[in-house]
């Protein structure tokens, strides 16, 4: 009998294509705008066939949401076990990832697309470009007590989403450029555990125990 041929190896895919095509688009969106970054536009501004882009990513929004919110630097919030520097240095890094140009400029036109139902879309695609599975590794790492077992982390990351939209992207409505240290130390206060918030303070500003609600 004779052996079956081996299959041959297919051909590593290009890295450098997807490279590119996401910095083509960043650099569309902020000469051009949202609406004029087409995947005909990127692929005639990067050099690589549309065909080659819609193998990798299925439209012009999934592309744009990789290219303006990749996920964070695993290297830039790497949780250390210290709650609060590691709150820090993840928030500091998503304000960053939404203040760049790029993402600046998509930001309107991802929300108004999603708002007018945009195609649905399996999780695992959303979560390529989200920092949410970071911020929860962050709160497992935590030390034991210091986040309460009651709380959510996906309603404190929604809060901490619309603190950092409004940071970003509404702060000319708003006028509130306050420290980053006032949203981590806002974060913080959620995640204690409720016995942690019994001392309060009354009339003269001295701290007063109560018993947690």
């Amino acid at each position: 009998m004779t052996e079956p041929a081996r299959r041959r190896p297919g051909r590593p895919r290009d890295t450098s294509i997807d490279e590119r095509a996401l910095a083509a688009t960043r650099e569309l969106l902020v000469q051009r705008g949202f609406d004029a970054t087409t995947i005909q536009a990127v692929a005639g501004h990067s050099g690589v066939h549309a065909s080659a882009i819609y193998r990798r990513w299925g439209s012009r929004i999934e592309l744009i949401e990789e290219a303006t919110f990749p996920g964070l630097s695993p290297l830039s919030v790497r949780p250390t076990g210290d709650l609060r520097r590691d709150l820090r240095r993840f928030i500091r890094a998503y304000v960053a990832a939404f203040d760049a140009p790029a993402a600046r400029a998509a930001a309107a036109g991802l929300l108004a697309h999603h708002q007018t139902g945009g195609r649905q879309r399996p999780p695992e695609l959303y979560l390529r470009v989200s920092a949410r599975p970071q911020f929860q590794d962050i709160l497992c790492a935590a030390p034991a007590g210091s986040v309460d077992p009651a709380v959510d982390p996906d309603d404190v990351f929604d809060l901490l989403l619309g603190a950092v939209l409004t940071r970003t992207l509404l702060f000319n409505t708003t006028a509130r450029r306050r420290p980053v240290e006032r949203t981590v130390e806002m974060i913080l206060r959620v995640l204690q555990p409720q016995a942690a918030h019994g001392t309060v303070e009354r009339g003269s500003g001295q701290p007063v125990d109560e018993p947690a609600p």
